[in-house]
């Protein structure tokens, strides 16, 4: 059985983009940095996308550093640009639950 789950605790890196499309769907993105230190430490940004982000999380305004929980899957996008071929993996959200912002720990 094949299973594609990802839960990631970080915080934000950057405020979200809110897309409208004409069908009006909605579209969130954000850039999520995760630390981590074991076997090696390091920090990771990753690009989240949630589909039709609830009204609360519309309305709520975040700021870099927010701390934020991320559940759902890995996707790996495709396109072609002037350098050729290029791909980006993402999370794309089932849901995002945003916390306040808390100081950095050491």
């Amino acid at each position: 059985m094949d299973l594609n789950l990802v839960v990631v605790s970080g915080r934000l890196a950057a405020p979200p983009e809110l897309r409208q499309f004409e069908s009006g769907s909605r579209l969130a993105r954000y850039l999520v940095t995760v630390r981590t230190e074991e076997p090696h430490r390091r920090v990771d940004v990753l690009p989240v996308t949630l589909w039709d982000p609830p009204a609360e999380l519309v309305d709520a305004d975040p700021v870099p550093g927010t701390r934020v929980w991320v559940a759902g899957s890995v996707q790996r996008r495709f396109w072609s640009g002037t350098e050729g071929r290029r791909s980006q993996i993402e999370l794309v959200a089932d849901q995002v639950c945003l916390r306040d912002a808390e100081p950095e720990e050491g």
